[in-house]
């Protein structure tokens, strides 16, 4: 069964309840995946009234009755509410007591998906390079993804979603007691701090303390003291001392677990 196909459209309209009929199907030619362009471009918001949470219908700001088309920039989401008041009025009659709702509106109309055009150009310049190396090579959808999770019954995690991808996903997936190890970019503290002179302009540079006894700002330490036992990330000072946490611990007490390497790492709860 094709990933793209109306049963998998009605597998999706039945298990996510947030979305109307309207907006899986829309018009006539349109899919899931274009319903879930708009929802990003839209925000998930109603486009008149602001509403969320709620199911939102695909609604054409120029009137297809009076000759608009299904391209995407004459496409927005509206609630019931709205998309019946609106009936079809051109926008410029129905928004004529909202002037700026009708200027966001067609500004936001206008507006490409340009984050999503440059990631699919160097998805597909990727792709070739990895053609190129002879390596067997398996390619994935959004809807793919969605498919493969809603029909193994898993709920809607970045996690989780990764271990979805592509055709060789596995029609059984464990992930009871799970804990995703999260990696968060948090740099290797090369900024410099300034010194400004008493009017507010820069003098001069302070270096920055980076290191001492074998410590750098970041180490992940374990500290057993006489006032207790504690475990973090220290902070260089200048003085003896390192800041752990909100506490003053000397370096004889600590014991290094992880040298800083610019990345913070946490595990997620298990699923």
């Amino acid at each position: 069964m094709s990933y793209r196909g109306r049963e998998v459209r009605d597998l999706l309209e039945r298990l996510e309840g947030k979305l109307s009929r309207a907006v899986l199907r829309g018009p006539r030619g349109s899919n899931a995946h274009s319903a879930t362009r708009l929802l990003e471009k839209w925000q998930r918001t109603c486009a008149y009234c602001g509403a969320k949470d709620l199911p939102l219908q695909i609604e054409h700001i120029h009137p297809r009755a009076n000759g608009g088309t299904n391209r995407v920039s004459n496409l927005c989401l509206a609630c019931e509410k709205c998309n019946t008041a609106k009936g079809t009025q051109d926008i410029v009659t129905f928004l004529k007591k909202k002037p700026e709702v009708l200027k966001r509106i067609q500004a936001q109309a206008k507006t490409p998906l340009k984050d999503a055009a440059a990631v699919n150009a160097t998805r597909w310049a990727l792709h070739e390079r990895l053609k190129a190396t002879r390596l067997p090579v398996e390619c994935g959808s959004g809807g793919l993804t969605k498919y493969n999770r809603i029909t193994r019954g898993l709920g809607k995690e970045h996690w989780i979603d990764a271990a979805n991808v592509g055709r060789s996903t596995p029609a059984v997936l464990i992930i009871k007691g799970v804990k995703p190890l999260v990696i968060k970019a948090m740099g290797n503290g090369r900024r410099q701090m300034c010194v400004p002179d008493k009017y507010g302009f820069p003098k001069q540079h302070k270096a920055r303390k980076g290191s001492y006894l074998g410590y750098r700002t970041g180490d992940m330490v374990r500290a057993i003291t006489p006032k207790g036992t504690y475990q973090g990330r220290i902070a260089i000072r200048h003085r003896p001392s390192f800041h752990l946490g909100k506490t003053d611990v000397h370096p004889k007490y600590m014991r290094r677990l992880h040298r800083a390497d610019g990345y913070e790492y946490t595990h997620e709860r298990s699923a």
